[in-house]
């Protein structure tokens, strides 16, 4: 294959991705306390969930460097595209477009582009998946960023967790009032505004009405789902994820849908039992 699909560590791989010789990684940290961990292939999830319910502080996160990124960029492809946590969340997509400057100073063009996916976790594995099925139909360079990038502002990203602590802690809720009602079991509804901001959708008391919730939201919202792949991420809650995914399915025509775990990152803001839900 003559380009590469690299996806910093807050979107997911399928196996069968990492199997294909196409995708890499660009690996965001984690600080809990005084452990540093690196979201890569050593990544234990339950032990990082442990480490956290342990801590009586908010875990951190690190972005990937531009030298990262310019290693990746100088892979022997000749087309390389990136995705990255939406740049309203993380500074991974500045780092990724300063290490495309830095590269094409110090080696020359070359066909490099930025994606900032305005999503997380399997937002950002639908956009690559949809990078690989444009470039197998034969696409230019130039085609299959004007097609992703408008799949991009199509894209719809939902999720539920048992609480926004981590993401309140890290700034990442701006704008949205800080939710002080956990006394009474409330859960918001989220999900992403346009440019890629965290917004509130809706809240129901308890878990399961709030997942009621946000499954009537996609139904209601996406007309054209049997053109679209389903993707629902989770932080060790696979049974509650699958049980989404079925219901879904049951009210929706989709192309096709996948489920898998939670990587790192993803792991530290969904919190443990956080489900997340692309279209």
């Amino acid at each position: 294959m003559d380009y590469r699909v690299i996806v910093d560590s807050c979107g997911e791989l399928t196996e069968e991705m990492k199997a294909s010789g196409i995708f890499e990684t660009a690996s965001l940290s984690i600080q809990v306390d005084d452990d540093h961990i690196v979201d890569d292939e050593t990544f234990d999830q339950a032990q990082f969930l442990k480490k956290v319910a342990a801590s009586t502080n908010s875990p951190k996160s690190s972005c990937p460097s531009p030298e990262k990124y310019v290693n990746s960029y100088g892979c022997g492809a000749s087309r390389v595209y990136a995705v990255t946590l939406s740049a309203e969340l993380s500074g991974s997509y500045n780092s990724a477009v300063l290490g495309k400057n830095l590269y094409e100073e110090e080696y020359g063009k070359k066909d490099i582009h930025v994606f900032n996916s305005r999503s997380a976790s399997v937002g950002e594995t639908l956009i690559a998946l949809k990078i690989q099925e444009c470039e197998e139909a034969g696409m230019t360079f130039d085609q299959v960023v004007d097609t992703v990038e408008a799949y991009i502002a199509a894209q719809n990203t939902y999720f539920v967790l048992e609480s926004l602590e981590t993401l309140r802690k890290n700034g990442r809720l701006s704008g949205i009032k800080a939710m002080v009602a956990s006394a009474l079991n409330i859960k918001p509804v989220m999900g992403a505004t346009d440019e890629g901001a965290i917004v509130q959708l809706g809240q129901a008391r308890g878990m399961k009405k709030a997942l009621v919730k946000m499954v009537d939201s996609v139904a209601a919202n996406e007309k054209n789902a049997k053109n679209k792949i389903l993707a629902i991420s989770h932080c060790n809650a696979p049974e509650r994820a699958e049980q989404v995914e079925k219901i879904l399915l049951e009210r929706m025509n989709v192309k096709k849908s996948f489920v898998i775990d939670t990587a790192g990152i993803s792991s530290m803001y969904a919190n443990d039992g956080g489900i997340i839900v692309v279209i």
